[in-house]
């Protein structure tokens, strides 16, 4: 396949030639048929003189006319591929020169079921079950569903939109609001974002919505039913958003909003400017697990602000992200919690290195990808996280500890602010800044470090780092003793109780029930075993996603059936994919009957996924 993209194997664009800077979306919001019609208007600078085309991608969109600064021209289309979609080719006017600007707009209409950027909820979907509601999902290459526009995290661009929706329901988008106007039926919102982002941060959702103030710089979003639980579960936004300011630099979105989705959203967070969307699987009732807005306040830095140039280069966004989250919970609960979720975050990776070798894919586990012809997607996993965490943390205690590693991790926000950078600018940075702020040592530290290894080898880190195992310790003791208990003879006695895990946090509680996931490949957790361990701490009736998940994983790998009906429900009222895919591919290799099961229940509940997370889960139990 050939792409005019010498940046970006996954996109079309020929941004090198020409690059758009703003954008100005002009949409209705079209519940009866599941659409949204309007058009897009590029403000676009030439980069190359004599430039022909402005290159688009789209995919699955309905193309009704284009025009180039106010006058329509003959559009074409290229050759429609299944994953990246089709180049919309806009020609411009001869002798264009670099520096030049051109305004190009397309009218255009989504497909139904064809923009997998978009997700449409009848009322029953909803918490409320009386409007509908939709919301979208652009990372990483769906903006294309949505909008003809050069989708690649190379281009960042500015944007203002003008949304029109149904009178009684509420829009929001990952931007500050301007305006809203009624007439008749129709409600017309306006929108601005001032600072460019890539196409993947475009968001859109629309509904029975309503906010409540938490800080001075957020709201928290949700529907009426559940407003009041999702303010009160992110009231410590701010405090969140101040630490990220003392490790980093100041916040400049302004405005840091949340927005709690209904529960078929694919994702724990995503980091859309000026509105994070979460999931409300995060809604435990105790805030155990608000670690998530940490992450997507980070993100307002790495990934938003410096930006990886394309997905092969993503750890860049979410290793360093996750190195933030974990310094924001340092500064907040205590270098042990670091340490502790770092933990965590090696056997979520060892997770995806083995799962990625099981399917034949071990290309997947590098840090730097070479995605020529694949879906992004496919790579989506825990290694741009925690093996860029990894790596990031290890530089840090070979150069000196946090202190002197502050220093640099400010410098490359400062340095890289607005731009899209490669995994190669990331390390060139790393060694000017250390090079000049404190000599030839550091860089000679630094030519100590395998960066080959680092970028392109697959599977684990080539260094293995030293986490601090206190709060692990009590975890893996009571592990211990049900491993051991699972060894002894049947009808044994034991001494277990409902205290051993009674002052756990729900951290610990996890790690506990994935060490005994870990040791069910050696040791043999019968039904009687898990029986017992359930009558005494209750684990099925605990409404805790994280450690539900965990425990009817557990309850998969050793055969217990019983929990089917359990999983059959999880999995078809929470959409978050981290729980969907973990237990349908669990379910599946629990048993024949629960192969039966995992296709049966998908078939039976597809509708209920977003397109993305229908899309994962069909290839997991194919």
């Amino acid at each position: 396949m050939c792409f005019t993209a010498p940046f970006d194997p996954n996109s079309y664009a020929n941004a090198h030639q020409i690059a758009i800077t703003d954008v100005h979306l002009s949409l209705e919001v079209d519940f009866f048929n599941n659409i949204l019609i309007g058009s897009v208007t590029h403000k676009c600078t030439v980069v190359e003189d004599s430039v022909k085309e402005v290159v688009l991608d789209t995919k699955n969109l309905h193309i009704e006319g284009t025009h180039v600064d106010n006058s329509p021209v003959e559009y074409s289309l290229g050759t429609t591929d299944a994953c990246y979609g089709t180049a919309l080719r806009v020609p411009l006017k001869d002798g264009l020169k670099k520096g030049d600007v051109v305004e190009v707009k397309v009218l255009y209409r989504t497909s139904k079921d064809g923009c997998l950027a978009a997700q449409w909820l009848e009322p029953s979907q909803t918490v409320g079950k009386k409007h509908p509601y939709m919301f979208t999902q652009c990372q990483p290459i769906y903006a294309r569903t949505l909008a003809p526009i050069q989708d690649s995290p190379y281009v960042k661009l500015k944007y203002t939109a003008e949304i029109r929706v149904p009178s009684h329901l509420r829009a929001l988008m990952s931007a500050v609001p301007v305006s809203e106007t009624v007439s008749g039926n129709i409600k017309t919102c306006t929108f601005t974002q001032q600072i460019s982002i890539p196409s993947y941060l475009i968001a859109l959702a629309v509904g029975n919505i309503e906010g409540r103030r938490v800080g001075p710089r957020s709201t928290v979003w949700a529907e009426p039913e559940v407003v009041e639980s999702a303010a009160w579960e992110f009231a410590d936004t701010e405090v969140f958003i101040k630490t990220g300011e003392d490790i980093l630099t100041p916040y400049v979105w302004g405005v840091y909003d949340v927005l709690c989705l209904p529960a078929s959203f694919p994702y724990g967070g995503m980091e859309n400017p000026c509105l994070t969307f979460v999931t409300p699987s995060l809604l435990a009732g105790d805030r155990s697990l608000v670690d998530v807005i940490a992450h997507e306040i980070a993100h307002s830095w790495m990934g938003n602000l410096v930006t990886s140039a394309s997905w092969e280069h993503f750890w860049l966004n979410e290793g360093f992200t996750m190195f933030i989250e974990r310094r924001i919970v340092s500064r907040l609960h205590g270098e042990a919690e670091r340490h502790f979720s770092a933990l965590l975050g090696v056997k979520a990776l060892q997770e995806s290195v083995d799962h990625y070798n099981e399917i034949g894919t071990p290309q997947y586990t590098r840090l730097v990808q070479d995605l020529k012809g694949s879906d992004p997607d496919d790579a989506f996993s825990s290694v741009p996280y925690e093996k860029g965490f990894h790596l990031l943390f290890y530089l840090e205690s070979i150069l000196g500890g946090e202190k002197i590693f502050d220093g640099f991790l400010k410098n490359h926000v400062e340095t890289f602010s607005h731009k899209s950078i490669t995994s190669f600018q990331f390390k060139d940075n790393l060694y000017a800044y250390f090079e000049k702020t404190h000599g030839q040592e550091k860089v000679d530290i630094l030519n100590t470090v395998d960066w080959d290894t680092w970028f392109f080898k697959e599977g684990m880190p080539p260094v293995k780092n030293e986490f601090d195992q206190t709060l692990a310790q009590e975890c893996n003791t009571l592990a211990t003793r049900w491993t051991q208990f699972a060894n002894a003879p049947v009808g044994a006695n034991h001494s277990f109780d409902a205290q051993d895990i009674a002052k756990f946090s729900t951290n610990q509680t996890v790690v506990f029930l994935e060490t005994l996931l870990t040791e069910s490949s050696s040791t043999k957790f019968s039904v009687a075993v898990l029986d017992t361990m359930d009558s005494v701490y209750k684990l099925t009736q605990v409404r805790n996603c994280e450690i539900r998940c965990r425990w009817q994983e557990l309850c998969l790998a050793s055969g217990r059936e019983a929990i089917f009906p359990e999983v059959v429900e999880f999995v078809t009222t929470m959409g978050r994919m981290k729980y969907v895919r973990t237990l349908y591919r669990a379910l599946r290799k629990c048993s024949a009957a629960g192969e039966q099961l995992a296709k049966a229940t998908f078939v039976k509940h597809k509708a209920f996924y977003h397109p993305i997370c229908a899309q994962m889960v069909e290839r997991d139990l194919a």
